[in-house]
């Protein structure tokens, strides 16, 4: 069976606006992203891997090139239509007045509903779908600020999961949990890519994890990104180095 590509990045540059001046972080990027990809994406501080989610969310445009989602133009997707592909977790944390981890993982249904976003029996069964997949049923009635950070971390990934698409973005989801925690986390976005055939794409400094559950590594460096095969990655050691700012 032929593999899906779900995101095509074609001779892009992506980066930021400052001044009225761009600021090009990444140059030159030709990648594929497939169903069943988990991508951990590894690089140094500021190289660019926020730059890269935000950009494939719609938060930040390409400077250059095309993306492609789906096979149509990034830029053709109205704001609908790319929350029906793409769903998101970023680093900031959303918050509200008695806003419950219920409320947060039903704000993924929010594009499948009505004018008025009245939620219908069926959308109702997907949150709770989502929330049952998640472990999430013995919290969700709790207000968001009185969970733990990997409780709320799997009320995004419900979130996600309730939005029904099939790229999945993360930025660092695993920073501030216990170890324990991080791998419960790692092991249901693996299920997810396995079990759903979606695309999962998450940040992350724990690179013992990501060699232990992501099938493929983008390595952000030196204003490129380099596809790597987890299979031919060494498996005696981490085999990227952090040392003096570079890669080695």
């Amino acid at each position: 069976m032929e593999t899906k590509t779900y995101i095509t990045i074609s001779e892009a540059t992506l980066g930021y606006k400052k001044n009225k001046q761009n600021v090009e972080v990444l140059k030159n990027i030709n990648l594929n992203f497939n169903a069943t990809d988990f991508i951990g994406i590894v690089g140094l501080n500021g190289t660019g891997k926020s730059t890269l989610l935000k950009t494939l969310c719609g938060l930040l445009a390409p400077l250059n090139g095309n993306i492609y989602i789906n096979n149509k133009n990034y830029n053709q997707l109205t704001t609908l239509e790319l929350a029906k592909q793409i769903s998101v977790v970023l680093t900031e944390k959303i918050s509200g007045f008695n806003l419950t981890c219920f409320d947060a993982v039903a704000m993924g249904q929010l594009p499948y509903t009505s004018l008025f976003n009245t939620l219908t029996a069926q959308n109702y069964t997907v949150i709770n779908n989502a929330i049952e997949l998640c472990g999430l049923k013995n919290h969700q009635y709790k207000l968001l600020n009185e969970l733990s950070d990997g409780l709320f971390q799997k009320t995004m990934i419900a979130k996600c999961v309730a939005q029904q698409t099939p790229i999945m973005l993360l930025d660092e989801p695993s920073a501030f949990l216990d170890y324990a925690s991080k791998h419960e986390l790692f092991l249901l976005l693996q299920k997810f890519t396995i079990q759903q055939q979606k695309c999962v794409l998450v940040s992350s400094h724990d690179l013992d994890l990501v060699l232990k559950y992501c099938t493929k590594l983008l390595v952000v460096n030196n204003n490129s990104a380099e596809l790597i095969s987890v299979v031919s990655a060494p498996k005696n050691s981490i085999f990227i180095e952090l040392s003096g700012g570079h890669f080695k």
